[in-house]
């Protein structure tokens, strides 16, 4: 293939790789965080930049935190409420009969205007 517009044995992200055309990395530094499974992770961060006090668990998604002795308690899912339970939440059963015999009421007038 003569000629054509091809970029041969380079690939996304290749180029020159060494810290004199990328300049010097900045300090880093470890820490590690603990989730409630025991698993640990040890993200790298700048000396400069601030470090978190929990950091999500790669492994497993729960929170963790920097003693290992006691990480930060898994967080409390809500269960899946329906919308009648959201209703039940917000009126009163004498509430709902009222409503009820409202709507009931409508329809019948409706009815026998047909």
């Amino acid at each position: 293939m003569v000629g054509g517009n091809a970029i041969r044995g380079t690939r996304v992200g290749a180029g020159p790789s060494g810290e004199s055309e990328r300049g010097e990395s900045a300090p880093r530094r470890r820490v590690s965080y603990w989730c409630a499974n025991g698993h640990e992770a040890r993200p790298s961060f700048s000396m400069d930049a601030e470090v978190p006090e929990e950091w999500d668990c790669p492994r497993c998604g729960l929170p963790g935190g920097q003693n290992e002795q006691s990480p930060p308690a898994a967080p409390r899912t809500e269960p899946y409420k329906t919308h009648l339970a959201y209703v039940k939440e917000r009126r009163s059963d004498a509430d709902g009969e009222a409503i009820l015999a409202e709507a009931l009421e409508r329809l019948r007038q409706r009815r026998e205007l047909i």
